[in-house]
């Protein structure tokens, strides 16, 4: 990698800033190479006359940012309806508005913060995503490390705008889950368990009420003959009823599920994350561990974001491994379970890998001696 990355062709900054270029080209030769990014994203240091859904509006050290006075107010919604995004920076406070979306972020605001940020948004990274590196990002680290790229956690800033956490933590599981089966029906947890697996999720997606329950039951109980841990996905008050090992959320349902109640009943909380934003937002909430994805495309649920690919999930884990246990998902077949476990993460779901298996006994065997095999590569 070169000591500068130019970035040909790119209308990166508005109005032309060559020191802010230089600082950003410096920055991102030290990054690593990735994908080229799907947007041309334009930062704009002064609002353009036409702004349009490439650009981002900085409004940076000003007394008025983050002051919601009326006018000001107006400009964000007018430059918002025009397709662009704005991001009001000052104080150790950074809040992006884009697409309908506030993503508020508490924290340090390094000098080359907005060169950070045009380095992340050209890796690829959506700009809430960027714009948590950019504040972990430290003046100079592109002379400083061996690897540039931010991977220590009490440099990230922090969620602002969350509802509390639990006082209560939820309660903890291995830091190694394995193999964790992802099942649409009770039939399917109690051939899993029985298989041998033993970290498994009941995802019923749609049910009566009652059906519900004895589905919840019926895998509840699988997971104590088998000695499994048995996870339910969205029906947070269900699972407390039948005394479920744990449940599984979406980044959504932290703010309509009751967190405390989950807390104090004693079960154990996994958190879908899609990116370091959505990661952040997870950890202000103590779950028992985070799931990673997607990390390849997947027809099982509709995603709200591109897949991560495994090089963001090396970072991701590198980050949060020993912090939180950590769950790959998404698209995650027999063939590349390999290729996932070599990141470091030490827990991969599957769904079709075994519930579209043509022997799904044979399947879950050949998955688990994927995780075993690793095992013996690390102690090699």
């Amino acid at each position: 990698m070169t000591d500068t990355l130019k970035l040909a062709g790119r209308d990166l900054f508005w109005p032309p800033a060559d020191e802010l270029m230089e600082a950003a080209e410096r920055i991102r030769a030290r990054l690593g190479d990735w994908p080229p990014t799907h947007v041309n994203w334009r930062i704009c240091l002064t609002a353009p006359d036409d702004a349009n859904g490439g650009d981002l509006i900085v409004i940076a050290d000003s007394p008025r940012a983050l002051q919601h006075d009326g006018q000001h107010v107006a400009r964000i919604a007018r430059w918002l309806t025009q397709g662009a995004g704005v991001i009001e920076a000052a104080a150790g406070r950074a809040v992006l508005h884009l697409g309908g979306v506030r993503y508020q972020l508490e924290g340090h605001l390094p000098e080359d913060w907005i060169a950070a940020l045009a380095a992340f948004l050209d890796c690829g990274f959506d700009p809430h995503d960027a714009l948590v590196l950019a504040l972990a990002w430290r003046d100079g680290d592109e002379t400083r490390a061996a690897d540039a790229w931010p991977c220590d956690l009490s440099r990230f800033p922090r969620i602002a705008g969350l509802p509390d956490a639990p006082a209560q933590p939820f309660a903890a599981c291995p830091d190694a889950l394995g193999l964790y089966a992802v099942l649409p029906t009770a039939d399917w947890v109690e051939r899993v368990t029985g298989f041998g697996v033993k970290t498994v999720q009941l995802r019923r997606k749609s049910a009566q009420p009652g059906e519900l329950k004895e589905e919840i039951t019926r895998s509840v109980a699988a997971g104590r003959e088998h000695d499994a841990q048995v996870f339910i996905n969205d029906h947070w008050q269900a699972a407390i009823d039948a005394c479920a090992y744990g449940v599984h959320l979406g980044q959504e349902d932290v703010h309509t599920a009751d967190l405390h109640a989950l807390a104090a009943a004693g079960l154990r909380l996994g958190l879908s994350t899609h990116g370091y934003y959505e990661m952040l937002t997870a950890l202000h909430f103590r779950p028992s561990y985070i799931a990673l994805g997607a990390v390849f495309p997947t027809t099982t649920k509709v995603m709200p974001t591109a897949p991560q690919g495994l090089a963001r999930l090396a970072r991701y884990v590198k980050l949060l491994d020993g912090v939180v246990p950590l769950v790959a998902i998404g698209g995650i077949s027999g063939e590349v379970l390999p290729q996932v476990l070599a990141t470091g993460v030490k827990s991969a779901a599957v769904v079709r890998a075994v519930t579209e298996a043509a022997d799904p006994a044979s399947a879950v065997d050949a998955l688990q001696q994927a995780f075993a095999q690793r095992k013996i590569q690390k102690s090699l």
